[in-house]
């Protein structure tokens, strides 16, 4: 079962990503500037390894839509969620690590039609397919639903609200986003799997 939805997912995962760089969701992630994204600050320069490693450095604060992404979306930042998914799983520690390897990649390699803001080409969107908090915020509420499942509906209400908060905070597009949800569940199968091949060999 683990290994024919983990198939599924890199399946998935894979159309998405070559979709994307395609401009086949142009036309949605670009709806999604103009309406979707009332806490963006968009700018043309891409952010930093810096930022995207170490938590709320060089974040912005402009409104109450950053305020709610900058925060609730905290724990979904490489080094803490990394603690936290270790702590209550190493084989979903090693999930994410690999699951942030293809984020990476992908953002090194893969470049999306060019999306607007009136006259401001938004260059940081040009490469932010697939969305590391996205994948990060799956891994984390998969470990926590696995350690603590009275937590699971808890941990999926906060998966839900950091995902869509991502989308008005203006950090990712809805591409990004079902990419980034994809890989980390994606990450989550294969740990299973993994899981019980060991088990299977006990």
């Amino acid at each position: 079962m683990f290994r024919r939805s983990s198939v599924s997912l890199a399946a998935a995962f894979a159309a998405l990503a070559a979709l994307t760089a395609a401009g086949a969701f142009t036309g949605l992630d670009q709806w999604a500037v103009e309406h979707a994204m009332p806490g963006a600050s968009f700018s043309r320069v891409s952010t930093s390894l810096l930022t995207d490693v170490i938590p709320l450095y060089h974040v912005r604060w402009h409104s109450p839509w950053s305020v709610a992404t900058n925060l609730v979306t905290l724990p979904a930042s490489f080094l803490l969620s990394l603690v936290i998914v270790a702590a209550l799983s190493r084989r979903l520690g090693l999930a994410l690590l690999a699951c942030v390897a293809v984020e990476v990649i992908c953002k090194e390699t893969l470049t999306r039609p060019a999306l607007h803001h009136g006259a401001l080409h938004i260059g940081p969107f040009d490469s932010s397919f697939p969305s590391g908090h996205a994948l990060r915020t799956v891994l984390i509420a998969v470990a926590v639903a696995t350690a603590w499942p009275r937590l699971a509906l808890a941990a999926a209400a906060w998966a839900t609200a950091s995902v869509v908060l991502l989308l008005l905070g203006g950090w990712h597009t809805p591409s990004d986003l079902a990419g980034g949800v994809v890989l980390g569940l994606l990450g989550a199968t294969a740990a299973g799997a993994l899981r019980r091949r060991r088990l299977a060999r006990a």
